[in-house]
């Protein structure tokens, strides 16, 4: 199923993997009562950063697309329309997929919200 020109599969598909890496990541539960030791640790991965890199990217994509038009609205011969057309349509695709990132996100919190507890 499409949701605003992204598949909701493929978000499906990593929402998936992300279940499955925080179980692998649970200690083992001994039946006799203790806790089996895990091969190895997972890395913990802070959101918070791992958001801001993501929207860091996305204004680097629009910055450098603006700044290309600009350049080539003020006629400088180095840059094509082609490679201008094509950054636009990067920094547009890539603030889309923010976009349906933030809606998922915010679909999910009033998901949790409405919980019955």
């Amino acid at each position: 199923m499409k949701v605003g020109g992204i598949d909701s599969t493929a978000i499906d598909a990593m929402v998936a993997q992300l279940k499955a890496a925080a179980a692998r990541s649970q200690p083992a539960v001994n039946p006799l009562g203790g806790v089996l030791p895990t091969e190895k640790s997972a890395t913990r991965v802070d959101f918070s950063q791992a958001l801001k890199a993501s929207l860091d990217n996305v204004a680097s994509a629009q910055n450098s697309a603006d700044q290309l038009g600009q350049k080539f609205t003020l006629g400088d011969d180095s840059v094509n329309l082609s490679d201008v057309m094509i950054s636009m349509q990067k920094a547009s695709i890539s603030f889309q997929a923010t976009v349906q990132v933030r809606n998922k996100l915010v679909s999910a919190y009033q998901e949790m919200m409405n919980m019955q507890v």
